[in-house]
């Protein structure tokens, strides 16, 4: 893997450059003090949050309402459910205070329901992808490099589900594959890779089947309005989740350093989208500094693209989406990506870079 990669096509500075402790030393002293403060108070978001899930799923079984306004509140429901997920996410970085215990509370109420138990969260994401960001193939979020594939060929029919696989079904996976992947990493990865040594495997294993066994109960109580109280939810959930997780590192250079501005990638989304989704856009923010509220992510955006408008990558999350979907997914070297089920298929990620970072956005340039 390459460390550092000087593209020739876009002015821009060398990938891999280990100033990212300067950075946040700089923001921290430009940026007013209460930008980086916890905010317990933000946790009360959950009532209204569980007042809808709660509300809609009763409202689907008592009503009698027509299938129509059904796959209404259904839809409504599974986006509440993804939307209360990425306040979970906040609570399990700290970012609200509280002790491991309340955190641990919240965490249940937005990511039982993604079937990723909270601590089981806390170490495959804040300790292992944080830690490991788009580094090789030490990310477990990350569809690694071509080595991966050449050591276990078996792993070739997975790529085919992914995005930009060109294969009809790939065009699904943003549907289920939150939980499936919480899946795959606790039986397979955690088993194997060392960053998961200590973890309680077995607890987080029962604890998922748990979460599952509640999904399966509320299908048995809603009878064939499961489709609209579970299958529905469930689907659209999972999508808003890894409508952002999937745009925020894929279409960026690997490199050794763990550097936010090299390999994470915000969007820009609708301003009440924004809202409901508590600035989940915000990506390279929140891998500067994990334990971020939300609400003040925009600050950081503000002083990122005045200073760092070369490195500071920020497309539309519809350009982000289209892109992830015409493009292959595993990293044949640190800039290329590259499908291992078509060797010949290969696409060179620099010239995108300049094309979606702020002075290729002022410059009226377009990544597709």
């Amino acid at each position: 893997m390459n460390a550092a990669v000087k593209p020739e096509s876009i002015r821009q500075p060398m990938f891999g450059e280990q100033d990212e402790r300067a950075l946040r030393d700089q923001m921290r002293k430009d940026l007013p003090a209460d930008t980086f403060q916890t905010q317990r108070w933000r946790v009360i978001w959950f009532l209204p949050l569980q007042l809808v899930i709660w509300g809609g799923i009763a409202t689907i079984l008592l009503a009698g309402l027509p299938w129509y306004a059904n796959l209404a509140m259904g839809l409504l429901v599974g986006h509440t459910v993804g939307s209360q997920a990425l306040l979970a996410h906040e609570v399990l970085h700290g970012a609200m205070g509280m002790s491991r215990r309340w955190q641990n509370f919240f965490g249940w109420l937005g990511f039982g329901p993604m079937v990723a138990p909270p601590e089981f969260w806390r170490k495959w994401h804040n300790s292992v992808h944080h830690a490991h960001t788009n580094m090789g193939d030490a990310d477990p979020d990350s569809f690694g490099t071509m080595r991966r594939y050449r050591v276990d060929p078996k792993q070739k029919r997975f790529t085919k589900l992914a995005p930009g696989s060109r294969t009809w079904y790939s065009y699904l996976f943003l549907t289920y594959s939150f939980t499936f992947h919480a899946q795959l990493v606790l039986w397979k990865q955690a088993k194997r890779r060392k960053q998961f040594r200590g973890f309680n495997r077995r607890k987080a294993i029962v604890q998922s089947l748990l979460c599952i066994g509640g999904w399966l109960a509320l299908a048995v109580v809603s009878g064939p309005l499961a489709v609209f109280t579970v299958v529905i939810p469930f689907m659209v959930a999972n999508a808003l989740g890894q409508g952002y997780i999937l745009t925020n590192h894929f279409l960026r250079p690997q490199t050794a350093t763990n550097n936010p501005l090299d390999n994470s990638m915000s969007v820009r989304t609708l301003p009440v989208l924004d809202r409901l989704h508590f600035r989940f856009s915000h990506h390279v923010e929140h891998h500067f500094f994990p334990k971020l509220a939300s609400n003040k992510a925009p600050r950081l955006r503000e002083w990122l693209e005045t200073h760092s408008p070369e490195r500071y990558v920020c497309p539309t999350h519809w350009e982000a989406i289209r892109l992830l979907y015409s493009t292959p997914r595993v990293y044949a070297s640190a800039t290329e990506l590259g499908d291992p089920n078509h060797p010949d298929r290969t696409f060179d990620l620099l010239p995108l870079q300049g094309k979606m970072n702020v002075t290729g956005r002022k410059a009226g340039l377009r990544p597709i």
